[in-house]
């Protein structure tokens, strides 16, 4: 079943949870557009500047790729690690969708 150690699989889920994670702020901050940040007031409802979302974007993309890169599927599961990856873009994608969903309903 897992041919390599438990937090490989763990790495390669963080690496799916920032790449997607990276994605609306990187977008959202090229295209000139404010969005919700860690850094925002309040946190995570409101909105930051598009050159903080460019950088927080960045660093979560940086940061992804990084932990790809380190821990990229290469074990005897290779299929099983994408999937590790890819749960982790979706997982935080779903939960991304919710909340962000919910805040823009509100206005904010």
């Amino acid at each position: 079943m897992l041919s390599l150690p438990w937090y490989v699989y763990l790495l390669q889920f963080v690496s799916g949870l920032l790449l997607a994670n990276g994605v609306p702020h990187f977008v959202q901050g090229i295209s000139g557009h404010p969005f919700q940040t860690p850094f925002a007031k309040p946190r995570g409802v409101g909105e930051s500047s598009p050159v903080v979302n460019v950088l927080w974007g960045f660093v979560n993309l940086a940061a992804g790729f990084a932990l790809l890169f380190a821990f990229s599927p290469k074990g005897a599961d290779v299929i099983g690690e994408w999937i590790c990856v890819g749960l982790g873009a979706l997982a935080i994608a779903l939960y991304l969708a919710r909340h962000f969903g919910r805040v823009r309903a509100k206005g904010g």
